[in-house]
This record gives C-alpha cells, structure tokens and sequence, in this order.
C-alpha cells in the first residue's frame, strides 16, 4: 500500500484545485528527490479506479522502469510501450517512452490514448519532438511533473502549461530531515572569459578544451581526496573526452573510479551502476547521463567540474545527492564550476514563472530586500558560508577575513553575496499566515476569496490550501501587513 508524506498528499490536493478551476495542463514543481514518482502514483492509481485511461510518458528508458516497479508495488495494472520492452497493451494505464511514441507518432503507427497524460521532467516538454508529441494526445488533461520548471536559459514554460503548482522546497524539505543539508566548497573557480553561450549556456565544444586540461583535471581529484575522500561521489563533466580524462586522474590516484557515458550498452551500465551501490566504486564520472533520473541515495558528493548558466540543470545536478539515506549527515559540493558563486545556495527560494518571456530569478534578488553578510569562502579549507567569526567546517579564525571580504576580494578567498527576502518562510509558516488571513477576513465580514488574494500579493503564487482551511485569529504581524497594504493601494489611488 502507498503511504504519502504529508506534503506529497497536499501536492495533489493542490493539482486537484488547479484542476477543478478550470486549468487542463498545471505543472507540478517539486525538488529533485521529494518523491515525484509517489505523487505520479497516486495520480494515476485515483485515474485508474475511475476508468480513466492514463499514460506516464517518461523520457529515459531508466524512469520507465522505475516508474514501473512503483504502479507494480502499488498494485496498478499497466502496460509498458517502450521498444523490447512493450507489454499489455491494453491496460488503462500505460507508461511510455517518449523515444518509442516519437518514432510511431512518425511512422503512423498506434499509439495509446489518453484522458490523463502525466508528463515527467516537464522542462523537457519545450522541446520540438516533445511539444509535437504532447499535442498528439490533444486536448486532454495533462499534468507536468518537474524540480524545475524553466527552459535552459530560465524562461517560462507557459507554452505547454497553465498553472505552476508549488509544493514544497528544498530549504522545508531539508529542515524536516527529508533531504541532506548541503556544504559547499569552491576549491577553483574557472575561467570562462571569451566562451560562446548557446540556447542560454555554455558552448560544449569551448567548455570542454577549457575545462579538460591537466591543471583543473589534476585539482578535481587533488580537492576531492582533501575534502572527500571516501564518499560515494558523482562527477559532472563538460563531455565524455573531459569524463574519462577525470576518471583515468581519478585511478592514478589510487581511487576506485568509473566512467559511464551514452554509448555503455544496458548491461554494462546496470554493472556498472550495481557497483557504485555496493561500494565497490566511490566515483562515477559521466557528462549529462546522470543529470535527470538517476536515484542513488548513499551518493554523499557531487563534484561539479561543468560549468553552467542553467539554473535547472544546477539544481538537478546537486540533486543526485540530497536524498537521504542510513548514515548520511549531509552532500558535499566540491564546486569547480563557480556554480555557487553564479547560481547561489540549492536551497536559495526561486521565483518561478510560466512567462515564456522571463526567467526565473531567485526571490532574495528583491529591490527591497535587505542587505546581507558576504558569502565568503574560507582560506584555508575552502568551505562555503555565510560570513561568521570562525569557518564552520574547519574552524579557523575568519573575523579579518570576514571583513576584508567586504571591502576586496583576495587571492585565495572568494567574496560571494548572498541577498535573501527580509524573512525566509517555510512551507508551515505561509500556511499559519493562510490562516489568519481567513481568520481575518472573519472577523471583517469577508469571503475567503480576500485571503486567497491577500496570499498572492505577499508571495506572488496561488496559495495551496483550500477557502475551507482552518481559520486563525490574525497575529499583530499579520495585522500590520494587512495595513502596510491597505495604505499603499490607497496612495495609490491617491496618485
């Protein structure tokens, strides 16, 4: 039986209300290693017992089997069409390679139909096969499954979808012990001065003859056998020449070390895979395979020696190691990258958006906003941190460092600015405010509705609990706000 998180079940109570709106196509965002697939589950266990027709599309053969093995323990019958693969066809519910329905979609062959499509790794939908693929079903409902829903270079996907449903993030998950905390270290930052930006990132082809030298391959593991040695860990690299550069390093090292690329065929990489679980193997090296996809929660490190202007695939990267697992106080990032430093923390609040016309930005770049200590990176360990009087994972002393940071950068300490919003909320705290805003509009003699869009004003998104939720009475804070809003439309007004 299939038993939900609190905050998976309010997920789908939240698509649920898109849904009943009227909305035929809302996204779900949800951080990498929340348990999507659960979610996925339940949507299409809920569909099936109401013999509705349901199809999982999925874009690597790997989620097609793992999704799989979770209809089967939660007992839903359901056929597989997928090449060599393909199985009871004529199931309600089908998970589907988007490869293999590609290639029929083009040769005219049958494919399933649909009153359901759930799509996974919705970011991907942009894409022209994909897109064109999606439409094929028509118009029937479609939810979108994502950690981040933005193309590559940040922009919206509104495009293809109609409601950004939020669930929780990566800072409530990591505080209620559902993902490992993350520490950072910036041991290099690369130079990446004069490289072409493709589709809103780096151009490959540049990145790799940058990146893969014997200087930045050599300090990948130098820093990795300091700072990490003995963690299960996965190493992002530009391409597969920058892949197996970084693991031959890793072996003359003396390092159990392993490279997977697109070209290892199903048994090579399941062996490949089964001894990275079991230990045998500490560092698995790959370029983009294992970005999307890939569940291991005993990895503890990753190693990021790609540089990238993507956000999404910052996030979906440093993902691979937030699960938690038996033992696991925390990941390690050993970013190479300067992905920190461009990118910020993985737990940083982000404002997404559906505007195919602008981008995703993190909420603590606000105007208003105010300003915070440095980031700085300690001298002598590299670690990554707010500014304090000793570095938190070495403990050296950082009150001169602290403060020369503000004022110049030094050689061998990184100044990094982190700006956040004036009160950083978690998924509990907007709920109690929810609350009282209902509680509020009681008091006033208003409809519910005038806290749903009280919500939207403080937080920019819809809020995910119902105009029936249980009702507060306000706090002064809440009371205070409601006035501070109230004075500014009336100048508003005014003006």
């Amino acid at each position: 039986m299939l038993e939900l998180r609190a905050y998976q079940t309010d997920a789908i109570h939240a698509l649920r209300r898109s849904l009943g709106s009227g909305k035929k196509a809302p996204i779900l965002v949800m951080p990498t290693g929340s348990g999507k697939t659960a979610v996925a589950t339940e949507i299409a266990k809920s569909a099936n017992q109401k013999l509705k027709r349901v199809v999982f599309l999925a874009n690597r053969k790997q989620l097609v089997l793992q999704t799989s093995a979770a209809f089967a323990r939660a007992g839903i019958d359901h056929g597989i069409a997928m090449s060599q693969h393909d199985r009871n066809p004529m199931a309600r519910v089908q998970i589907a390679s988007e490869q293999t329905l590609k290639s029929r979609m083009l040769k005219n062959r049958l494919i399933p139909s649909a009153d359901l499509l759930i799509v996974d790794e919705a970011h991907m939908s942009i894409a022209p096969g994909t897109r064109d693929l999606i439409k094929f079903f028509g118009d029937i409902v479609r939810v979108g499954l994502t950690a981040t829903p933005c193309r590559a270079d940040g922009r919206g996907l509104g495009e293809m979808y109609d409601d950004l449903v939020l669930g929780p993030s990566v800072s409530d998950l990591t505080k209620q012990g559902f993902l490992a905390p993350a520490k950072y270290f910036a041991p290099s930052i690369p130079d990446l001065a004069g490289i072409r930006i493709v589709r809103g990132d780096y151009d490959e082809s540049q990145l790799g003859q940058r990146m893969n030298t014997k200087t930045l391959v050599g300090d990948v593991v130098e820093n990795w056998l300091k700072l990490a040695n003995g963690r299960k860990t996965i190493v992002f690299a530009v391409n597969v020449a920058h892949s197996q550069a970084l693991c031959e390093q890793f072996r003359r090292s003396g390092v159990s070390a392993e490279h997977l690329d697109g070209d290892h065929d199903d048994d090579e990489r399941a062996a490949v895979l089964n001894r990275f679980r079991r230990g045998a193997t500490s560092v698995l090296c790959n370029c983009m395979l294992f970005t999307y996809g890939f569940d291991e929660p005993s990895a503890s490190c990753v190693v990021l020696a790609r540089p990238t202007r993507s956000v999404a695939m910052y996030l979906q990267t440093v993902g691979r190691a937030l699960r938690p697992s038996e033992g696991k106080t925390d990941c390690l990032v050993l970013d190479h990258a300067g992905s920190v430093q461009e990118l910020g923390f993985v737990d940083d609040p982000i404002e997404w958006t559906l505007d195919d016309k602008a981008r995703a930005v993190k909420s603590n770049t606000a105007s208003d906003a105010p300003k915070e200590r440095k980031q700085i990176t300690c001298s002598i360990c590299k670690h990554v941190f707010k500014a304090a009087p000793a570095c938190p994972a070495c403990g050296a002393e950082m009150r001169r460092e602290a403060k020369s940071a503000v004022e110049h950068t030094e050689a061998d300490l990184i100044a990094i600015e982190r700006k956040k919003a004036k009160k950083e909320t978690t998924l509990a705290d907007r709920e109690q405010f929810y609350s009282e805003l209902l509680g509020w509009c009681q008091t006033k003699g208003l409809k519910p509705g005038a806290a749903y869009y009280k919500y939207q004003e403080k937080y920019g998104i819809k809020p995910i609990w119902g105009r029936d939720h249980k009702a507060l009475p306000p706090s002064h804070e809440t009371l205070n706000w409601i006035k501070s809003r109230n004075i500014a439309y009336a100048k508003r007004k005014a003006a």
